[in-house]
């Protein structure tokens, strides 16, 4: 995959989440610098699945996707997040997640364990 294909890739995604040109710019220049994630991402980019090769302290992008399915459950049952309809939103926002995960591990281990939904029978007792 070379350096057009994934820089349209990643305009195309932007654009259909809703982000700017400034929040393309700065996601392709760390993605680009951390050559794990990238392989993750240009490896769903080809083929629409996930590879699940790359973990930040055990934590793939998958589990980003579902922590923030399942944190922002609430919203996203009112459909405010931009999520919840917006695949590429979800998609873009877990690597982000994950390449800012990977600078700073322990804020979003904390977030990811503690931070999770409430409906589940249980959580606060």
């Amino acid at each position: 995959m070379n350096e057009k294909d994934i820089r349209e890739y990643i305009d195309r995604l932007c654009e259909n989440a809703g982000e700017d040109q400034s929040f393309a710019e700065d996601f392709y220049e760390r993605l680009t610098a951390d050559q794990e994630i990238l392989q993750e991402f240009v490896s769903y980019m080809e083929s629409g699945n996930f590879a699940c090769r790359e973990k930040v302290c055990d934590y793939t992008v998958v589990d980003v996707m579902v922590w923030q399915i399942d944190h922002f459950k609430a919203w996203l049952d009112r459909d405010t997040t931009g999520t919840k309809q917006n695949k590429d939103k979800m998609l873009l926002n877990a690597f982000d997640i994950l390449l800012k995960m990977k600078q700073n591990p322990e804020s979003y281990i904390q977030k990811m364990q503690l931070e999770t939904g409430t409906d589940y029978e249980g959580k606060y007792e």
